[in-house]
Formats: C-alpha cells, sequence, structure tokens
C-alpha cells in the first residue's frame, strides 16, 4: 500500500509503498479517507513530543476517518505502531472507532477532532467551566484556538478575551475583548492587566514561553489581598516555548491553579468520549472549521506549511 513514511526522526514523510497491516485479534482493518495534519503529528514524527517513542520507520498521523470491512463510515485512532493514519490503510482496536453523523464530512471530522478535543477536555474536564466566568484564549489565531472560542461560548462563559498575533482574525471571531501579542512587551502585560482587573477564571494556554510569563507578571502584579479572585491556567500547548521562568513571588501573590490537558493528564477514555459531542455539534453548525483538502501524495509539500487559521486534511 502506499502511505507517507518517516525514515529520519524531524525530516518530512515520504509518499511511498509501506507494509500492508493485518489485524490482530480485537482489531479492525481501516480503510483510510481523510486524516488531520495536526502539530501533534509533526511533534511525534520528528521525536519531540513526550508520546513519541523514535521507532522509525512509521507511518504518521494519531487519527482520522475511514470505512470497516463492512463500509460503515467511522472516526478512528489510536492506530497499532508503525501504521499511522496517512495511508492507504490501517489497525486499531475496535473501542477507538467511533460512528459519523450524516452531517459531517470526511475532511470536517478528521480536521476538527484532534484540536477540538483538546478545546472541550481543558475547558470542560481540566478547567471545569462554569457558565458565566470569564476565559482567556492565549494563542486564538490557529485551529484550535478558533474552535476554544467556540467551545467557551457553547459552554457559557459570559466573556471571551483571545491573545494572538493575528488581530484580523481575531477581528472576526466571536470575542468580547483582543489582545495582540506583537506589541511591546509592556503593552502586551498592560493589556493583561487592565483585563485581570476584572477577573480572569480560566485560561486556556496554547502558547507557554514567553508570553504566558508576560500574563502570569500581570496577575502578579495586580495584586489586592482584599479582592482576591482565583485563576486556573490550563497548558495545552507550547508553541511560543517549552518552559517558562516563574518566581515564588507570583505563586504566593495569586490564586493560581496550574493544570495539563493532553494524553496522561486526562483519561484516555475521557478524551474519547468528548468527541462524538464535537461531531454533533460541527454537524448541526455550531463548531467551524476551515479545511484544506490534500492528496496524501503531496505529503512531503504540505509538511512544512504554517497552520495560519487553517487545518491541512490528507485524503486518501
Amino acid at each position: 500500500m502506499y502511505a507517507a513514511v518517516v525514515s529520519t526522526l524531524g525530516q518530512p514523510p515520504q509518499y511511498q509503498q509501506f507494509p500492508e497491516p493485518i489485524p490482530e485479534e480485537n482489531e479492525v482493518l481501516i480503510h483510510v479517507r481523510a486524516a488531520g495534519l495536526h502539530p501533534i503529528v509533526k511533534a511525534r514524527a520528528s521525536g519531540a513530543h513526550y508520546s513519541s517513542d523514535g521507532v522509525l520507520p512509521l507511518v504518521p498521523g494519531v487519527d482520522g476517518v475511514g470505512t470497516l470491512e463492512d463500509g460503515s463510515r467511522v472516526f478512528f485512532g489510536f492506530s497499532r505502531p508503525p501504521f499511522g493514519s496517512m495511508a492507504e490503510r490501517t489497525v486499531t482496536r475496535r473501542s477507538m472507532c467511533l460512528p459519523l453523523p450524516d452531517g459531517i464530512e470526511d475532511v470536517q471530522a478528521a480536521a476538527i477532532a484532534n484540536p477540538g478535543m483538546s478545546a472541550w477536555v481543558s475547558m470542560k474536564e481540566r478547567a471545569r467551566i462554569v457558565p458565566g466566568e470569564t476565559v482567556l484564549i492565549l494563542g486564538a489565531t490557529g485551529v484550535a484556538g478558533q474552535l476554544a472560542i467556540q467551545v467557551a461560548r457553547h459552554l457559557g462563559a459570559k466573556r471571551v478575551i483571545a491573545a494572538g498575533r493575528n488581530v484580523e482574525v481575531l477581528a472576526a471571531a466571536d470575542v468580547d475583548a483582543i489582545i495582540a501579542l506583537g506589541q511591546p512587551e509592556d503593552a502586551i502585560r498592560g493589556a493583561f492587566a487592565a483585563e485581570a482587573e476584572n477577573g480572569i477564571d480560566v485560561v486556556i494556554d496554547y502558547l507557554w514561553g514567553r508570553p504566558t510569563e508576560l500574563l502570569l507578571e500581570a496577575l502578579a502584579k495586580g495584586f489586592k489581598a482584599s479582592a482576591t479572585r482565583s485563576t486556573r491556567l490550563v497548558e495545552v500547548g507550547a508553541s511560543a516555548g517549552s518552559t517558562i521562568s516563574l518566581s515564588g513571588a507570583t505563586l504566593r501573590s495569586v490564586d493560581l491553579t496550574l493544570l495539563g490537558s493532553g494524553f496522561g493528564a486526562a483519561r484516555l477514555d475521557v478524551i474519547f468520549a468528548a468527541i462524538p459531542t464535537l461531531f454533533s455539534l460541527a454537524a448541526a453548525g455550531k463548531l467551524k472549521i476551515d479545511v484544506e483538502p490534500v492528496p496524501l501524495a503531496d505529503v512531503e509539500a504540505a509538511w512544512s506549511r504554517v497552520d495560519r487559521g487553517r487545518r491541512i486534511v490528507l485524503t486518501i
């Protein structure tokens, strides 16, 4: 069969022949139709993601849409290594397959599951958002950030603040305030501080690194012993840096809860259980995502492109 094949960590996959997967006990064969090119896919293929085992060669891809041997259409995840979703066929456990509603197309389902899942689980399961709260999306211009805005609204956020570099994208989103991260640091810190004056209940952080440091500095600077308000910060991604510098004084002056959201921080069954809800919302037009279908044969060229608010989906 043809597949995208990673032979060297950190290098784009090549479109070439790969051995056919043979289902083992309790597994099913999937005829793949679409697979999302998510940031986690690239991170795992480079060996940089904490879930990567570094064993080569491998077919990348964490999830996708395909058909079973009986012709039924399913979303699937967690294929057995080295068989990822970016191939004509793959194998996974039957429990890792979900039927798709008729109202959602293959490429939409393949695009929305991973970023939508990160937004949903980080907000509902990790931050446990309560209707009426204020949510700051740190890194709101990417696909996941745009979905996080929509999920926050769906879960009842009263006020949504979007922070990112692409102000034009943020201006078109359903948000109450915008913080432009392309400004000088003093201006960014001041904008965070102004929002913190009214309280920020939940932060969904796709950036980490320096933007998160500026936010925490602003929260600490606005310290008021007589009017403490708690903030839950959920770290989901680290596109701006893998580490932060956090002073003890910040933790003493802010009622701050730090959480992570990802495989390990949240149980696999909890993460997977969120997907049918996402598909139902998408089928009803309540969650929207820009998708660019690209043939699997063009995977090498697509691999190096940057996510600019549109998710690339490889089609087979």
